[in-house]
């Protein structure tokens, strides 16, 4: 049987970055430089525009927001209505900053693109950015292939992120001062199926310990376990940029999709969404 999503909310240019926190679903909307909020009924509101296209978003531990600015390659911090730079993130990052993952203690980590997508530009390796709190950024990964969405296990032990370009998860364990070591394939998409390739963009845990990965170049979210083992599939009609468990039970999957990812298609179609669909696992970890 095949299953099928429900449109929450639509009309927008690219929405990124879905977040479950406080019962409601906060995302970015890249080509308005808007962050929103929405409900289970579909209520939404804005609750900053920033200066350039925000992306990834996470909550230190007083509760203020975090979001990756991407053109521009910084972290902004927004508080009271206020908002200001956390940290400039432009000698570190190659290219536009993208999704990050924010842990317990506010330890924000942090992708970039590593080179000009859109520009037609060769592929490149990039890194991944460590900002801790009051802190100047440093580089804790390198040689990644457009590290992704990002997740935290239960634990705080473990970080895995989606590699765009090498079509695979990448795990590494999380040390006691927030870097990072033992990395490792942890799932390795393209051999999931024959003539099947995914390609990992927005991710997120549940409490079995599998990932969801929404994956744009087949228009599906699919859940994979360690290994790679396929478990669940959820198709969608166009692109699926990220994803995110939340919902009164933790068994809601929310679903970025859009038709394309370039600024003036996206300004003229306004084809963006947030889908849902009931799934069996609630979430767990971060974010």
């Amino acid at each position: 049987m095949t299953k099928t999503t429900e449109i929450l909310i639509d009309g927008f240019t690219f929405t990124e970055g879905p977040r479950w926190h406080e019962g409601r679903l906060y995302f970015s909307d890249f080509f308005t430089h808007r962050v929103l909020a929405v409900d289970t009924k579909g209520q939404h509101e804005t609750i900053v525009k920033t200066p350039c296209q925000p992306s990834g978003l996470g909550w230190l531990p007083d509760g203020s927001l975090l979001i990756v600015s991407m053109n521009d390659q910084k972290l902004l911090h927004f508080d009271n209505g206020v908002l200001t730079e956390a940290a400039d993130l432009s000698e570190l990052a190659t290219h536009y900053c993208n999704d990050m993952v924010v842990d317990k203690s506010g330890n924000a980590y942090i992708g970039n693109f590593g080179f000009d997508l859109h520009g037609g530009e060769a592929l490149k390796p990039t890194n991944l950015i460590l900002v801790r709190p009051g802190e100047d950024p440093c580089v804790v990964a390198e040689n990644l292939f457009f590290p992704n969405g990002t997740v935290i296990t239960p634990d705080g032990k473990t970080l895995i992120l989606g590699e765009t370009f090498s079509s695979c998860l990448t795990a590494f364990d999380i040390n006691s001062d927030a870097t990072l070591s033992n990395r490792r394939v942890w799932a390795d998409l393209s051999s999931i199926e024959e003539g099947y390739a995914p390609v990992p963009d927005g991710i997120c845990l549940d409490a079995e310990g599998a990932i969801w990965v929404a994956s744009p170049s087949t228009n599906d979210v699919i859940r994979v376990k360690e290994g790679g083992a396929l478990l669940d599939k959820v198709k969608v009609d166009m692109g699926a940029f990220a994803c995110m468990l939340g919902g009164n039970k933790g068994k809601t999957l929310f679903i970025s999709t859009s038709k394309d990812s370039k600024e003036e298609i996206c300004l003229k179609e306004k084809s963006a969404r947030i889908e849902t669909i009931e799934v069996d696992v609630s979430r767990a970890g971060l974010p």
